[in-house]
């Protein structure tokens, strides 16, 4: 069965932002009184929203997590996004070339508040690719590692989830793409990754990759292998 879409991750695959928004993160949890490592906190947030902890952060902090903290929270890291993010190395490159490959049936399925999303692909050059193929699990009744997300995303472009391709680089998205019935390939760079290769393939990943620049060319493969 060959791939007739791909249904991208956006956080550390598709932009650089995981660092950007878990310092924020990290130093807002600080000041609320939770003393954590800048590492502990990566691990303990990775792939999943701040909500999602929210008993955690109310145990540690000895205070509830309101929306006013939450709206500190996206002013401050928006403000370090827009200075500090990048795109994933050959990241663009590989929308750019993909897209064609697929007839344009490309989306993005994030675990991030769509506001977020919009911006960072707007400001890495990316967003055109996908027009209003942009999902969110903060507009959805679960997010990751629920499939809800995935599900949303191949239902717009109109492909079975069974054909479609979803990069992931964490293990709850990874989840996510599996629980949709999709095939999930684990995007892993060598450097600045935050989960392992095999922590990938245990999550249900069909293969590991660490180089952006490569999925045009193991899409095609793959397809020609049909």
């Amino acid at each position: 069965m060959s791939f007739e879409a791909i249904l991208f991750d956006c956080d550390g695959v598709l932009v650089d932002s995981e660092l950007i928004t878990n310092r924020v993160l990290h130093a807002m949890l600080n000041e609320s009184g939770w003393v954590l490592s800048e590492d502990d906190c990566m691990q303990i947030f990775i792939g999943k929203t701040v909500r999602s902890e929210t008993a955690r952060i109310e145990a540690e902090t000895g205070q509830p997590l309101t929306d006013a903290w939450m709206t500190e929270f996206y002013e401050r890291r928006n403000v370090r996004l827009r200075a500090e993010l990048v795109a994933i190395d050959g990241a663009l490159q590989a929308v750019q070339a993909v897209h064609p490959m697929l007839g344009g049936k490309i989306a993005v399925a994030s675990g991030a508040d769509k506001p977020k999303v919009l911006m960072q692909l707007e400001k890495v050059g990316m967003l055109a690719y996908f027009g209003d193929w942009v999902f969110s699990g903060h507009d959805l009744p679960r997010t990751k590692p629920w499939p809800d997300v995935y599900l949303a995303a191949a239902a717009a472009v109109g492909v079975a989830p069974e054909r479609c391709l979803v990069i992931e680089d964490s293990v709850p998205g990874l989840t996510a793409g599996v629980r949709a019935g999709a095939t999930v390939w684990g995007y892993c760079p060598q450097v600045g990754a935050h989960s392992t290769p095999q922590q990938l393939l245990d999550a249900g990943a069909a293969c590991v990759f660490d180089n952006m620049a490569d999925l045009p060319r193991l899409l095609a493969q793959a397809n020609a292998s049909y």
